[in-house]
């Protein structure tokens, strides 16, 4: 069935979103506020009024602004929302969270096309991959007016084209990513290797090469522009570590975090979030065990250490684990081997799982996630 990816997507989203209504009326929100809030609020400013027109009030971390400040955020699902905002009687909040809707949409079936192509992949293991995305802890983002949809979808169709050895198509996707978040680092690697892979062996004629030129334009392209923005190479960087308290530290204030949460468990979400990334860990373990394909493994690893090695808002961990939807490939490989009921009562867990963990996080908890 065609419209499989799709429906099963919609369900699990629309499942945490009716959840989300409910404990926003507990806790004296709207859906929409609670869908736009933290970071949907800078995407959403910036897409209406560019860099230089994002209203003051909104600040860092650390409570401070400059002209630089918005820089911080990347420009690809911000230009997106303002071209969904050009259709008719579209405004711009639903403009966002219809581009965020396409997106994951997109991302499904790039994921249902993901199962198959692995290793002892299989149709019901695309679908069941389709599921657990869907129903990730923190997937309550993929319906925000956020840029995670936008990113998981490139970076999932880059991953097809580099199994499929559409070497093109996967330096485009590439490209695109590097303009929604920094993770498109992760995805570089990963692609950048496979195509270095594939000169080396002098497969594919010239296409491996244009797909190395193709590939890293978006991401080096808008460090590169920061940098002429704010007068130095590390601009973009140097903005996340003032404002945000962004770094690479190698993980010291992860595990940091980790042991002061564990030991005082002062909130689900925290607990939760030092437990997924634990799992992630263990996942990526259980990848590399059953031999997945290399270059899945190796955006796996980026993720994973671009999340894991950095400082800054431990409280968003959760939520930059979601492109790392290569881990769920086992799980998925290992459900498909199930039987129909077992692999839908696995699923629609998971599924209130993070439909209930989503909603909290976005009414029950007050920091930024």
């Amino acid at each position: 069935m065609v419209l499989a990816p799709a429906l099963i997507y919609f369900g699990v989203r629309e499942f945490g979103l009716v959840l989300l209504s409910w404990l926003g009326v507990v806790h004296g929100t709207t859906m929409s506020e609670a869908l736009t809030s933290w970071d949907g609020q800078w995407y959403l400013a910036i897409a209406s009024n560019g860099y230089g027109g994002v209203p003051d009030s909104l600040v860092d971390a650390f409570g401070n602004r400059s002209g630089e400040t918005p820089l911080a955020f990347f420009p690809g699902y911000p230009w997106v929302v303002q071209l969904f905002s050009q259709l008719p009687g579209v405004g711009m909040v639903l403009a966002a969270l219809l581009a965020s809707a396409a997106f994951g949409i997109l991302a499904a079936y790039a994921l249902a096309r993901l199962g198959q192509l692995v290793s002892g992949g299989s149709r019901r293991a695309g679908l069941a991959l389709v599921a657990l995305f869907a129903a990730s802890p923190m997937g309550i983002v993929l319906s925000m007016a956020y840029s995670e949809a936008m990113f998981c979808a490139l970076s999932a169709w880059a991953l097809v084209f580099v199994l499929e050895r559409r070497w093109i198509f996967a330096g485009v996707c590439c490209a695109l990513a590097g303009l929604v978040r920094p993770t498109a680092g992760a995805l570089l690697l990963a692609v950048g290797l496979a195509l270095l892979v594939a000169i080396v062996q002098r497969k594919d004629g010239w296409r491996p090469w244009l797909g190395a030129l193709l590939a890293p334009v978006g991401l080096l392209g808008y460090l590169g522009w920061v940098g002429v923005q704010t007068g130095s190479l590390t601009g973009w960087f140097d903005l996340q570590e003032r404002g945000w308290d962004s770094r690479f530290d190698g993980g010291l204030a992860t595990v940091r975090f980790s042991g002061e949460v564990l030991g005082s468990a002062r909130s689900v979400l925290e607990v939760g979030t030092v437990v997924l990334l634990v799992g992630a860990v263990a996942l990526l373990v259980i990848s590399w065990r059953r031999g997945l394909d290399w270059p899945l493994q190796v955006f796996s690893v980026g993720v994973l250490l671009m999340n894991l090695g950095s400082n800054g808002l431990m409280n968003s961990k959760a939520r930059l684990l979601l492109p790392a939807f290569t881990l769920l490939i086992p799980i998925a490989l290992a459900l498909a081997k199930r039987k129909p009921t077992t692999m839908v009562l696995v699923l629609s867990a998971a599924a209130v799982g993070s439909a209930w963990f989503g909603a909290y996080a976005l009414t029950g908890w007050s920091y930024a996630i």
